[in-house]
């Protein structure tokens, strides 16, 4: 079954990638009209969320920047298709990094790091973060339950040099690496709602209490390697920014969580600031209200 759906789907999305960008930036904006105003796509999770996080907007305010995120949500999903088949020169055009010197500079001291980000603007297309650096890259990823859309979507952003490790072999690959000397940029896409029996610890994300994922921090002290975020910015419709910023070059000197809660506190000064290139439709905020107090 799973091989039948694949050969009936992935050739539909295969001519979809090789439209140009602008092509699907027009189907999107239809798409964006049937799914938000006919479907109804998730409208209450984004307007819930938007709620709890921007109590002192207006309805009015909230209910723009629900529409906007909708709009950027399908662009995101039509870049995704993208990437099946977008060359290495138009990636590259279109996702810049800046302040590279920062990865350059540690490449050279022979430190690996943890590249930390949030589901902003377009996280996707940071594995062509390789383009700017020497270092291998690893992005840690839930695997997908048809196999062959797995291999394929895995396969299709390999072409970048970025390779997708499931999650649950992230840890033996950095032990692998870290034994053999091999430098390597591991990244973490960090703000998910982690299981609440394998929760850690609880902190304030955008005004809400929520559980957190503190596997990046940990990975860094265990390793002593520095942390850097990538601050990722929509330039304008399909063209996005990465600012590397160094969050710390010695995570074993910071207490437990204290590089969590740096990062939360980086990804929510830009949500505040342009809140419609978030990832909304994901429902962050389920657990509240469920921290056991010790």
């Amino acid at each position: 079954m799973q091989l039948l759906v694949f050969i009936l789907v992935y050739p539909f999305i295969w001519l979809l990638s090789i439209l140009p960008l602008r092509v699907l930036y027009i189907l999107s904006d239809g798409i964006y009209l049937f799914l938000y105003y006919i479907i109804g796509y998730r409208k209450k999770v984004v307007r819930n969320n938007l709620k709890l996080s921007f109590p002192n907007k207006s309805d009015k305010e909230r209910l723009e920047i629900e529409k906007k995120t909708f709009h950027h949500f399908i662009d995101t999903f039509m870049e995704m298709i993208k990437s099946f088949t977008i060359s290495q020169k138009e990636i590259s055009e279109r996702f810049q990094y800046k302040n590279v010197e920062i990865l350059q500079n540690l490449y050279k001291e022979n430190k690996s790091l943890i590249a930390m980000t949030g589901h902003y603007a377009n996280w996707e297309w940071t594995v062509n973060v390789s383009s700017v650096t020497r270092y291998k890259g690893y992005a840690a990823f839930m695997v997908i339950s048809n196999k062959y859309f797995d291999r394929k979507i895995r396969s299709s952003r390999m072409r970048f040099g970025a390779n997708f490790v499931p999650s649950k072999e992230f840890r033996d690959i950095m032990v692998q690496n870290n034994r053999e000397k091999i430098l390597g940029i591991y990244g973490l896409v960090s703000d998910q709602s982690p299981l609440l029996k394998k929760t850690h610890y609880w902190s304030d994300f955008l005004g809400v209490r929520v559980p957190v994922h503190t596997g990046a921090e940990m990975l860094a002290k265990k390793y002593d390697y520095p942390i850097v975020y990538f601050r990722t910015e929509r330039v304008k419709r399909g063209y996005y920014v990465a600012n590397v910023e160094i969050i710390t070059e010695h995570p074993r000197d910071y207490k437990d969580y204290d590089l969590t809660d740096i990062f939360l506190k980086k990804l929510e000064d830009q949500i505040r600031k342009e809140p419609e290139f978030y990832f909304w439709t994901h429902n962050r905020f389920k657990h509240m209200g469920k921290e056991v107090k010790k």
